[in-house]
């Protein structure tokens, strides 16, 4: 799907039903994937909800040239994506979308009741959040009302920015319709405007109809303003003479730089297709015309030649795909190198994600056990609680432990002087790979791979059950690394004894190590979680405000991530700093009564003794037992 070029932030409206979207637009335009991602922006239709995806990839273009933009329908990825799957490369199609840097993805309302593209969706998010690439999506609902959608997917979208736009109010459609007069170049009589915008059009398009409608009658009315005049009809003036020196002078000069046009069309058709072309530019400072046949022979050879690495490597480890060695005719050494290494079994399993580190992971009640025991891991890999299982539900923090384990075991050095190899993988990546080698009759080089590791850790490992290959595979492979004392960490949205369909030998040896849960953060942990996000989005966070913002029960540290993003595109689009009674109107909290303390108004007339609401059991005690208690 093309964008219209006329889409940018300079033609459109702002007005109170699109303020808040518009600045968390233009924020992401100017630094994608660093905040609010991903974008989902929802709203009915006609809203400008395609204007604003234009303008995003308008600006994101403009500031930076080289980022690769993909605009489409989820119609489109459907279509794209069934096409992959009938034609046996989904991982081509998965690792095309890796390499995007700015994806936009409209009307995801559709997800409704498609389990298979939201799974895919799932991963790819999951893929390019990791990289930093960003993502932008809309809908005519928000992600909670969307049917029957995966709560994971769902959790994901949260941890981003979810923003409305509704329908523009008075002065808004004042504006629209005056600008789109401007530039129509068509005049009307003082207030005819201002009468036709009392109408509450529900949308702008509708606005537009109206507004086409009005120009039609006045076309043929008596009152009839001038037809517009147009660039096309303005008369040009031009002298025979110097139209035939231009003529001269372009033919000499399409002579001269005929080669340099011809390579300049190779560059950008290889830059389209993601290669690099730093042989092809430089050719085209050189002093002289060089042999431009062989040059451009050469370069096609080489690409081909990389696709076949590409392909070669992926058939052994499809995460090789993506790799910008296979994208650059100038690293053709380099790719085959790593094909070599690939087709040995000796590209060890993905590394974990480096943003995920253990002193960014906030310590409360919810998760104190579950961080004690990573702590005792990294002291000593493959000693204590393995294996370690962390159990909780979506968005508590399981997959930045789990990683966090992995880079701090990595960084510890070895005996021999080598580096640690620590391979973190989701559990459906994992059981993908296996699918993968079973095809290709690759299994042996497979086991290889995680055979080899030091450290491994699997993410949502409640997926492997009842996949019966996968649980045989990977009860050999448990064992061959817990025997050799290599660390086995895993992360579940459940405990083992909940799972259904784990296989019971595979279950025992979950629980044979330490099998710890984290729950939704606390209060306390809440203040720390809100701190530290606003001062990581640079925002002051005083006690107060800190207050309450932890005063609602989150879910999830998603939730809270979330939040702070909501709030900080409401404050930039007033120009506002966050404050307790903003967060209040925004989240729709009760306003407390005034000269009660924080601590007792959020437990309304309890005993001040008590400190955390959440926390107050009450027990009626045995009146009998009470009694002898007093009197003793």
């Amino acid at each position: 799907m093309r964008l219209d070029a006329r889409f940018s932030f300079d033609s459109l409206v702002v007005g109170g039903g699109n303020r808040l979207a518009v600045a968390a637009a233009r924020a992401v335009a100017e630094s994608p994937g660093s905040v609010y991602n991903p974008l989902f922006i929802y709203g009915t239709t006609g809203l400008g909800k395609t204007h604003l995806m234009g303008a995003i990839a308008t600006l994101a273009r403009a500031l930076q040239p080289e980022i690769e933009v993909e605009y489409l329908s989820l119609d489109e990825f459907m279509e794209q994506m069934h096409a992959a799957i009938a034609a046996g490369q989904l991982d081509a199609f998965a690792r095309k979308y890796e390499r995007i840097g700015l994806l936009l993805i409209d009307d995801v309302q559709f997800l409704a009741g498609r389990r298979e593209t939201q799974g895919e969706l799932l991963r790819l998010f999951e893929r390019m959040q990791t990289q930093g690439r960003q993502i932008v999506l809309t809908s005519d609902r928000p992600p909670a009302e969307i049917q029957d959608i995966d709560d994971r997917l769902v959790s994901r979208l949260s941890g981003g920015l979810i923003v409305d736009v509704t329908a523009p109010d008075f002065e808004t459609r004042v504006a629209i319709l005056r600008t789109i007069c401007q530039a129509r170049k068509i005049q009307f009589k003082d207030g005819m405007l201002e009468e036709l915008a009392r109408f509450e059009f529900s949308n702008v398009r509708e606005l537009q109809g109206a507004l086409n409608r009005l120009v039609a009658h006045q076309s043929i009315g008596p009152d009839a303003a001038p037809a517009p005049r147009t660039s096309a009809a303005v008369e040009r003036s031009v002298n025979e003479f110097d139209s035939f020196l231009t003529d001269v002078a372009s033919a000499v000069q399409q002579h001269v730089e005929s080669w340099q046009n011809r390579v300049r069309e190779r560059v950008a058709f290889w830059q389209g297709e993601g290669y690099r072309t730093g042989v092809l530019s430089r050719a085209l400072d050189l002093p002289k015309e060089p042999d431009v046949e062989g040059l451009l022979a050469t370069f096609t050879a080489a690409v081909e030649h990389l696709k076949r690495l590409e392909k070669a490597a992926s058939t052994a480890d499809e995460r090789l795909g993506a790799d910008p060695v296979f994208r650059d005719p100038e690293r053709l050494a380099e790719a085959e190198d790593l094909v070599e290494k690939a087709l040995a079994g000796r590209t060890p399993p993905p590394a974990p994600a480096l943003n995920f580190q253990r002193d960014a992971f906030d310590v409360g009640q919810s998760n104190q056990l579950a961080a004690h025991a990573a702590d005792e891991i990294v002291a000593n890999p493959g000693g204590k609680y393995n294996p370690l299982l962390v159990h909780g539900p979506s968005g508590v923090g399981k997959t930045h432990l789990l990683n966090a384990i992995g880079n701090a075991i990595a960084d510890l050095p070895m005996p021999d002087g080598r580096t640690r190899i620590v391979g973190c993988v989701h559990a459906q990546k994992f059981i993908d790979e296996l699918i993968a080698a079973i095809q290709n009759a690759t299994v042996e080089r497979w086991r290889t791979r995680y055979a080899h590791v030091d450290a491994l850790l699997i993410d949502d490992v409640q997926f492997v059950a009842g996949k019966e290959r996968t649980q045989e595979e990977f009860f050999v492979l448990f064992n061959t690394l817990v025997a050799e004392g290599k660390q086995i960490v895993l992360t579940s949205d459940r405990t083992p004894a909940e799972i259904p369909d784990l296989e019971a030998r595979l279950r025992s040896r979950f629980e044979g190590g330490l099998v710890v849960a984290i729950q939704p953060p606390d209060r306390p942990l809440r203040e720390r979680l809100f701190a530290r996000y606003l001062e990581h989005a640079g925002r002051a966070a005083p006690p107060d405000l800190l207050q309450t913002l932890a005063e609602p029960v989150v879910q999830s540290v998603r939730e809270i991530i979330g939040v702070v993003n909501r709030l900080g595109a409401v404050a930039d689009a007033g120009g506002v700093a966050i404050t307790s009674q903003m967060v209040r109107g925004e989240l729709g909290m009760p306003t407390p009564l005034s000269g009660v303390p924080a601590v007792q108004r959020s437990r309304g007339t309890r005993d001040a003794s008590f400190l955390d609401a959440e926390k107050i059991v009450w027990e009626w005690p045995d009146v009998t037992a009470r009694i002898i208690e007093e009197f003793r």
